[in-house]
Formats: structure tokens, C-alpha cells, sequence
């Protein structure tokens, strides 16, 4: 899990040029404030990432929890920030101005840390229906189970749109559901238990308890 070092960081710069084509005037301040955490944490990491990645024995086992909130902001390379970072941008451009800045920042905020928590409890059943220990150690980084979290909302305010997955025409409901299985074919080293808590942290807003617990907690 370690970054390729002397190299350049061909992802990252395509990043830039294609922010500033956008125009910061033209994204809204949460989405700008993830763009920014996320490409200075890059270039700045708080630590190794196999010290800032989840995992059942990391997060779990040893208590690690920190890395519930360490993990999704650090990414491998500069093509797993650019690719998640573009999809964050314009999710984040819709969403936000949908649901206003200090919503989405909320909902950024409680989908990093449960988007998380779900992960390791997939994984801890995995363990045991498959009983195979390995699933323990699967650690993983990245803003991608908070993206797909955000499709999710996106389709749900949104609905009867078509997306276009690997050139397919698939309407917005089950968009998701087939780029999961299309991310894990085209890319295994993905992780999909990652990008399916993603999913289901998200159905949990839009189909569950999950909102009116949120605006519960925030007093609303």
C-alpha cells in the first residue's frame, strides 16, 4: 500500500487543470474544503497509509478508531485521488446546493466515519460466513464508500435519470449497484465491501433511520 516515490504525479496535476477549468468561484465551499483536504493530505500525509487505513484488526480489535476518520481522506496514488476527487467535485457541485453547505458538510461528515463502520462489519462477516481470518486484515483508504454513499443521495433527488456505466444506458435507481460490480471486475484490487457500505450507508439516509437520527442529533 505504500505511494510509488520519484515519479510525477500525473493524476494530481490533471486534478488541478480540471478544478480550474470548474472555477473555485463555481464550487461551493464544502466541496471545495474536501477537494483541498483531500489533495493536501496526499501531498501531506498524517501518517504512512498502513497506519491510516480500517480494517477489522485495526479499527476493531485494537481500537484503533482514529482511522475512521483518517482513512477516507488518504489515498494510494495520485489516479485514486484523481478519480475520486472528479467524482466528488460534481457530486458535490449537485448536492450541495441542493442541500445547502452546512447539511452536506454534516453528511459528509457522519458517511466518512459510518461509511467505516459498516465496512469492518462486512468484513467481520465475511470472517465468519466464510471462515476465512484473512478478511481481518483487509485495509482499505479512501474517499470511494463516501462517493458512492453520495450517489446514492444523488439518484434519491434525482430520480428517472439514466446513467451511463461502461457505455451502458442504466437508469440512476440501480446505477450504483452495476458500477459496483463493474469497478470490481474491471479493477479487483478495489474494495468492494468498501464501495457497498458506501451503498448501504447511503440507502440507510435515504430509505431509514438514518436522516431523521442525523437531524435528531443536530437538534433540527
Amino acid at each position: 500500500m505504500q505511494r510509488r516515490q520519484g515519479r510525477v504525479n500525473a493524476g494530481l496535476l490533471l486534478l488541478l487543470y480540471q478544478i480550474s477549468q470548474v472555477g473555485l468561484q463555481n464550487i461551493p465551499s464544502v466541496t471545495l474544503g474536501v477537494l483541498v483536504l483531500n489533495i493536501f493530505l496526499f501531498l501531506n500525509p498524517v501518517r504512512p497509509l498502513p497506519e491510516v487505513c480500517i480494517s477489522v484488526n485495526e479499527g476493531f480489535y485494537r481500537k484503533n478508531w482514529q482511522r475512521l476518520l483518517l482513512s477516507p481522506v488518504h489515498h494510494a496514488d495520485d489516479w485514486h485521488l484523481y478519480y475520486n476527487m472528479m467524482s466528488m467535485l460534481w457530486k458535490g457541485i449537485m448536492l450541495e446546493k441542493k442541500l445547502k453547505s452546512i447539511w452536506f458538510a454534516y453528511i459528509i461528515a457522519v458517511f466518512s466515519v459510518l461509511t467505516g463502520v459498516v465496512y469492518m462489519v462486512l468484513e467481520f462477516m465475511l470472517v465468519k460466513v466464510l471462515d476465512d481470518p484473512s478478511y481481518e486484515m483487509n485495509c482499505a483508504v479512501g474517499f470511494s464508500g463516501v462517493l458512492f454513499a453520495l450517489k446514492v443521495l444523488n439518484n434519491h433527488y434525482n430520480p428517472g435519470r439514466v446513467s451511463s456505466v461502461l457505455g451502458l444506458q442504466i437508469p440512476s435507481k440501480y446505477a450504483c449497484w452495476v458500477e459496483l460490480v463493474a469497478i470490481h471486475l474491471i479493477s479487483p484490487g478495489t474494495s468492494f465491501a468498501g464501495h457497498l457500505a458506501g451503498i448501504l450507508v447511503g440507502l440507510m439516509y435515504t430509505m431509514g433511520p438514518l436522516k431523521k437520527i442525523m437531524k435528531a442529533c443536530a437538534g433540527i
